[in-house]
C-alpha cells in the first residue's frame, strides 16, 4: 500500500493546494462533528485564478488481508484514485483513516486524498486544466455552487449501479443498506428520470436549537405553534432577549423547505420545488412569507452584520449567551461551539419548527451531504467501488467517531448523549423533509440561494420589504421554470 502525506505550502501571492493522500495505519478521528453544507457549514469560496501543489512521497508499506485480496480480484480495482472532500468540523482525520482502510482492503489501489475547508479553491484550478478528482464529497447548497454547476452541466457519472453493488466485505447491497427516502429524492435524482447521480452521505435533522437550561429556569415551554412562538417572543423581549437569530442566511434553506412543507402539504410542496406557475400566489405560500417577515422583526438586530463565513459564530454565540432564544442549525453546531463560553446552566435543546396551525405538522428538514463523480473522472470503476465502501460498517464506524452519521441501517441505535437526543427528533413526531429545488440549466444572475434565502438579511435590516422579496421570487421562478431540466 503506497502512502502519501500532506505537504502544506502557504504563499501570499496565490492560493495553494493542500494535497493529502491517505495511508498509514489510520489516524484518529477525534474532531467533533460540524457543519455540512448550508450557510456556514458550506464554507466553500468562489473560484480563484491559480493554484499550486507540491506533494512528497515518503516510504511504502505493504498491507494485505484476505478480504482485500478478494475485493481487488472481484472488482479489478487497481491504480490511483483521486478523492476530494470538503473539510467541515468533522475534521480531516476521518477521511485519512477511511482511505487507509480502503487501500488495505483493495490491494493495488493508492488513494490520493485532498481535504480542505475551501475545497473549490484547491481543486478548481486543476479541473480547469482538465484534471478531475475521481470522487468528490461536496453537497448542494454551498455558496460556490460547485455541485449545482456539475448538475446543471450534465457533468456527472450516473451512480444508479452503485446501489446494486455489494458493500465491500459484506453481503448486503448498498441500496439495501441506505435508509428509505435518502436516495428517492430530487437531490440524488436531479433530472427526474429515476437515475441516481449523487449518493447520500452524512445527514442530520435541521431544526431550532435553544438553551434548555434557560427555558427550565424561566418556566417557559417550547412553542408548538407559530402563534405560541410570537407570544414567547414578546415575553422574552421584556427581558431583553431576542426571539431569533441565524448563523447566515444560507441556513434558511432547511428552514424554508420545512416551513413550506408544513404550510403546503407534500403535493403543493413538490410543485413549489419545480417553480410551479402561480404557486407563490397561493394562500399557503403567503403564509410562509408572512411568518418569515414576522420572524425577521423578532430577530436580534446584530445578526445580519455577522451573517457571513467569517463571523457566523458570533450569531451562534447569542444562543449560548442567552441573548437570543432560537437558532436554525444542525448538530454540527454542538461540536463547533464546544469550546465557546456559555451561560450558567446552559444545556442544548433541539426542536422541530412550530406548526402553522394547532395540531398541524411539525417538520424538520434532514440535511445530508452528497458524494459524486465528475464525468471527467479517469478511474470510474475504482471510484464506484470506493463509494460502495463508504457504506461499509468499517467506514461507518470511522466516520461515527468524528460525529459524522450516515443514513444507513442501524446507525442511530449506536448513538448516545447529545446525538441520541438530536437524531430522535423523528421518533418524537417530526415529519422528515428532504427534497430541494429542482435542477435547471444555468440562468445568468440567478441562484436559488440568492433568490430564496439571502434576502432574509435585508428583511431583518429593513432594506427590503416582503413584497420586494416575493416579487423577486416570482420573477426568478419564471426564469428557472423555463430552464428546468427534463
Amino acid at each position: 500500500m503506497k502512502l502519501k502525506k500532506v505537504l502544506c505550502i502557504l504563499t501570499a501571492a496565490m492560493m495553494v493546494m493542500g494535497m493529502t493522500a491517505c495511508g498509514g495505519n489510520g489516524g484518529t478521528a477525534d474532531n467533533a462533528g460540524s457543519a455540512p453544507e448550508t450557510g456556514t457549514e458550506d464554507t466553500g469560496s468562489a473560484e480563484d485564478e491559480s493554484a499550486a501543489a507540491d506533494t512528497a512521497e515518503s516510504g511504502e508499506a505493504e498491507s494485505e488481508t484476505d478480504t482485500g485480496a478478494d475485493a481487488a480480484e472481484s472488482t479489478g480495482a487497481a491504480g490511483t484514485l483521486k478523492v476530494a472532500a470538503v473539510e467541515t468540523a468533522y475534521g480531516a482525520d476521518m477521511w485519512t483513516e477511511v482511505c487507509a482502510a480502503f487501500e488495505e482492503s483493495h490491494e493495488g489501489v493508492t488513494v490520493e486524498l485532498t481535504v480542505d475547508k475551501k475545497l473549490e479553491d484547491v481543486i478548481t484550478p486543476e479541473m480547469k486544466s482538465g484534471v478531475y478528482p475521481d470522487v468528490i464529497l461536496r453537497a448542494v447548497g454551498a455558496e460556490s455552487g460547485l455541485t449545482e454547476t456539475f448538475v446543471k452541466d450534465n457533468n456527472l457519472v450516473e451512480l444508479t449501479d452503485v446501489l446494486a453493488m455489494t458493500v465491500p466485505g459484506e453481503s448486503v447491497t448498498v441500496g439495501d443498506k441506505i435508509l428509505p427516502g435518502f436516495v428517492e429524492n430530487s437531490i440524488c435524482n436531479p433530472y427526474g428520470d429515476g437515475k441516481t447521480y449523487l449518493m447520500p452521505m452524512f445527514y442530520g435533522p435541521c431544526g431550532l436549537f435553544y438553551d434548555q437550561g434557560l427555558f427550565t429556569a424561566k418556566g417557559w415551554e417550547v412553542p408548538e405553534t407559530w402563534d405560541e412562538m410570537w407570544e414567547l417572543g414578546d415575553k422574552a423581549k421584556e427581558e431583553g432577549i431576542a426571539l431569533f437569530t441565524y448563523p447566515t442566511a444560507g441556513y434558511f434553506d432547511a428552514f424554508f423547505y420545512a416551513l413550506l412543507h408544513e404550510s403546503m402539504g407534500n403535493d403543493k410542496f413538490q410543485e413549489a420545488l419545480r417553480y410551479g406557475e402561480g404557486i407563490w400566489d397561493t394562500p399557503e405560500a403567503q403564509t410562509v412569507f408572512d411568518i418569515i417577515e414576522k420572524l425577521a422583526s423578532y430577530t436580534e438586530s446584530t445578526t445580519p452584520a455577522n451573517a457571513n463565513d467569517n463571523d457566523f459564530q458570533k450569531n451562534q454565540q447569542l444562543i449560548l449567551d442567552d441573548k437570543a432564544l432560537f437558532m436554525p442549525n444542525g448538530n454540527w453546531v454542538i461540536g463547533e461551539m464546544a469550546e465557546a463560553p456559555r451561560a450558567d446552566g446552559f444545556e442544548w435543546g433541539f426542536t422541530a419548527l412550530p406548526a402553522v396551525t394547532a395540531g398541524g405538522e411539525r417538520a424538520s428538514y434532514s440535511f445530508f451531504e452528497q458524494v459524486w463523480m465528475p464525468a471527467g473522472a479517469e478511474n470510474q470503476d475504482v471510484g464506484k467501488e470506493f463509494i460502495a465502501f463508504l457504506y461499509s460498517d468499517t467506514a461507518a464506524e470511522i466516520f461515527a467517531k468524528s460525529g459524522a452519521v450516515q443514513p444507513i441501517q442501524g446507525m442511530t441505535d449506536k448513538l448516545e448523549g447529545d446525538n441520541k437526543l438530536y437524531y430522535s427528533i423523528y421518533d418524537n413526531g417530526a415529519v422528515a423533509v428532504m427534497d430541494a429545488f429542482a435542477a435547471t440549466d444555468a440562468v445568468e444572475g440567478i441562484t436559488t440561494r440568492a433568490t430564496f434565502f439571502d434576502p432574509v438579511n435585508s428583511l431583518v435590516t429593513g432594506d427590503k420589504t416582503k413584497e420586494d422579496w416575493v416579487n423577486q421570487i416570482k420573477s426568478d421562478s419564471d426564469a428557472l421554470r423555463a430552464a428546468l431540466k427534463e
